[in-house]
């Protein structure tokens, strides 16, 4: 017996998720239904593009359908700001790090569903998340990059709410 894979999200991840699922089988799936009905009407569907590209449409939103509900399924939803005052480095943290090169950044860690490098959101997976996990404000925590073994010192570690 396999286990069952655990999704971990937060609850804006979750969200985005459900919003997703609720317009692909309310609004996308019924009108590319309608489409193909309409062009299956006309006869020959070997050359009616509104027929095959609808066709296709719809085992596109339909996989994405199964994608998204295993998804949800699964998920562990882990909400940061019940976690309360906490300076060690865990799923859904805001961490502000100095780099090797003296430069401060932000990096909010999320679900692998959920990156958005634009926003500093990170996947939980990712080498720098992982270097990160269950290390302490205060901290310093070694990446290896291909350059070499880059140093991180851990400055800030707080539970925010994730947009």
């Amino acid at each position: 017996m396999t286990d069952t894979p655990k999704y971990y999200m937060t609850p804006a991840g979750q969200q985005a998720m459900q919003n997703e699922l609720y317009l692909l089988v309310n609004k996308e799936r019924p009108e590319i239904v309608q489409v193909v009905n309409w062009a299956a009407s006309n006869g020959d569907r070997s050359e009616n593009g509104d027929y095959l590209y609808g066709k296709r449409r719809m085992r596109e939103i339909d996989r994405r359908i199964r994608f998204l509900s295993n998804r949800l399924q699964h998920a562990v939803v882990v909400d940061p700001e019940l976690r309360g005052d906490c300076d060690q480095i865990f799923f859904s943290a805001t961490v502000t790090i100095e780099r090797a090169g003296g430069e401060e950044q932000t990096v909010r860690i999320v679900g692998e569903d959920e990156i958005d490098p634009s926003n500093n959101k990170i996947s939980w997976k990712s080498p720098l998340a992982r270097c990160l996990m269950k290390a302490r404000e205060g901290d310093t925590v070694f990446l290896n990059t291909p350059e070499g073994r880059e140093a991180i010192e851990i400055l800030e570690v707080a539970y925010l709410k994730i947009d």
